[in-house]
């Protein structure tokens, strides 16, 4: 993770129970130019710490965890911060994540089959987002 502050960067926060995801969502993420990987969550409880420690632009979120899960999770996080662009990361199938979009806190709705190139553009699309005058919750999907 980078230590520093970069303005120009989306500040990235990764939450996902399975170390192997947020260990190869840190490897291409940290890759990119403008992105700064603030931190690594395995659970909705961490995420929520590290939201008011690190103030993330975009949380790439996933759903299904211990402790407590994704959608949970993001209601703490909008009241803590509503402008922080969550990102609902998931297996689930298309007809479930439709559903989803229309009654949660989420921005947008990630599979985990979506290529990374189409997540990271999705990460920096609701980084714009989130800097934008009228700052409104962007709904969409994204298939992999």
């Amino acid at each position: 993770m980078l230590s520093y502050y970069d303005p120009s960067s989306v500040r990235v926060l990764v939450v996902d129970d399975h170390e192997l995801t947020r260990l190869s969502l840190k490897l291409a993420l940290s890759s990119q130019k403008n992105i700064q990987l603030v931190g690594l969550a395995s659970n909705g409880q961490e995420a929520i710490k590290m939201v008011e420690s690190h103030h993330p632009d975009v949380i790439i979120l996933d759903l299904h965890m211990p402790v407590m899960d994704g959608w949970s999770a993001s209601s703490y996080i909008k009241s803590i911060d509503p402008e922080t662009q969550i990102i609902a990361y998931s297996a689930m199938e298309e007809k479930q994540a439709i559903a989803l979009q229309q009654k949660s806190n989420f921005d947008a709705f990630c599979s985990k089959e979506t290529a990374t190139q189409e997540l990271v553009e999705l990460v920096t699309e609701l980084a714009q987002k989130a800097d934008s005058p009228t700052n409104s919750a962007v709904k969409m999907e994204i298939n992999g």
